[in-house]
């Protein structure tokens, strides 16, 4: 592939791509896991176990690193683990000093990868995300590609199709990300609803009082939560678990709500005087540096240059969302400083799009309603089906046959389902091969 595409015969970079099912299949399902900045080999397999028998036999899967990602040409910002110690500071910092730190992080962040990345950087955009793509599809030999992405796939996906209209088959879109934002926008979008989404989680464990003993009210478990954040503070678990780990593991619950029991099981044990759980969880879902996904994220141009705009936003937004605005503006921070020049994004739906079906879950945290209902609008002819639940990602991903159902006859036939809404999901689909 060209790392520049106004070079074409210039620099060249490498693209991995992998595939699962038969090359003879009518149809190719290229896949995107999102991120931006997801590893993407290895999820076409996982579709492709997932796919009903009868759209399985029509379709091969594939997917692919994008350009900057592990197997294809990787961004790399260096060493960054020791920046940060852990167990971290609190995110929201109690004054000057602690967020002059965090800022020196980001600010070193910035400079790192824009020392070990200085051609690449410029070069890892959505645009050329989607303009590889298109190189997928004329290597796999298909004049159109049918296309599956989750998350900020969907922007990459409704990118393409803006780009190739031509060449863009029967698309899917699930958890959709808004188009008329900037990515700066959309995380302060996001504090909104991971709060409304954690208020669910705490009335859901008041239901559940008499195995997790957090208290028999939401009120009480968001109580009794916020305690722990102060005690984690003040004391790390066995030094390990700080507030901040913590925010992180209620973070990444808030994805998918297959997460919960594991969680309130782990803060129950802590609470009894067993930590091991609540460590383990922790440090799994602790924060790292994404080197792609900041080369994805900061290439936006809307992204304010001088920290005291961030600052701001940030404590407004803390009124409303205590426990996710500041977490989500550190770890987009390093935007603020980044030493590459954004780059002017491709205008989603500037050009006459073929239709896309559009799945979004209705209390999705991390891709609100809101923007997936403002894609519908751009994306002229498309359909939005809306879900009753909560979790980010997830068809395929879990058993809800009102969305698989009319998902799977879309792929069968091209026919698009009306807008509409189905229940919540059911149980996590079992894993492949399992």
């Amino acid at each position: 592939m060209p790392l520049d595409y106004a070079k074409p015969d210039g620099k060249q970079i490498t693209l991995t791509v992998s595939g699962m099912g038969s090359l003879s299949a009518p149809h190719f399902l290229l896949v995107n896991p999102g991120g931006p900045g997801a590893s993407g080999l290895g999820t076409e397999k996982l579709v492709f176990s997932q796919l009903p028998r009868d759209v399985a036999q029509q379709y091969a899967a594939f997917s692919f690193d994008p350009r900057g990602i592990g197997a294809s040409t990787p961004v790399a910002c260096g060493d960054t683990s020791k920046l940060a110690p852990h167990p971290a500071s609190p995110y929201q910092p109690a004054d000057l000093p602690q967020e002059r730190k965090r800022e020196g992080f980001a600010k070193q962040i910035a400079a790192r990868c824009a020392a070990n990345g200085k051609d690449l950087l410029p070069q890892v955009t959505t645009e050329n995300a989607a303009r590889d793509m298109d190189r997928i599809r004329q290597a796999l030999g298909k004049d159109k590609i049918d296309y599956l992405g989750y998350s900020y796939g969907t922007k990459l996906g409704a990118t393409y199709a803006t780009l190739f209209p031509a060449h863009t088959g029967r698309m899917i879109l699930d958890s959709v990300v808004d188009p008329t934002a900037t990515t700066y926008q959309t995380q302060f979008q996001q504090n909104a609803a991971l709060q409304a989404r954690a208020e669910q989680l705490f009335a859901w464990t008041a239901e559940r009082d008499s195995t997790y003993h957090l208290g028999a009210t939401a009120s009480a478990v968001k109580t009794a939560w916020n305690e722990l954040r102060e005690k984690l503070a003040a004391r790390p678990a066995d030094g390990k678990t700080g507030v901040s780990e913590l925010d992180d593991l209620l973070a990444s619950a808030m994805y998918g709500d297959w997460a919960w029991p594991s969680l309130m099981q782990a803060i129950a044990s802590h609470r009894g005087g067993d930590s091991a759980g609540l460590n383990v969880a922790a440090g799994q879902a602790r924060y790292a540096v994404d080197p792609g996904q900041l080369a994805y994220n900061c290439a936006d141009t809307g992204w304010p240059r001088d920290w005291a705009t961030w600052h701001a936003d940030t404590a407004k937004s803390a009124m409303s969302a205590p426990l996710f605005a500041w977490l989500n503006s550190w770890y987009s921070a390093p935007c603020a400083f980044w030493q590459v020049p954004a780059s002017p994004e491709v205008r989603i739906g500037s050009a006459p799009v073929p239709p896309i079906l559009l799945l979004q879950g209705k209390d999705d945290p991390a891709t609100p309603l809101a923007g997936a209902q403002r894609m519908r609008r751009v994306l002229h002819g498309s359909r939005l089906l809306v879900d009753g639940g909560g979790n980010h990602a997830a068809y395929l991903n879990e058993r809800n046959p009102c969305v698989d159902d009319k998902a799977a006859h879309y792929l069968l036939t091209g026919e698009l389902p009306q807008d509409g809404t189905c229940p919540a999901g059911g149980e996590k689909a079992a894993p492949s091969g399992g």
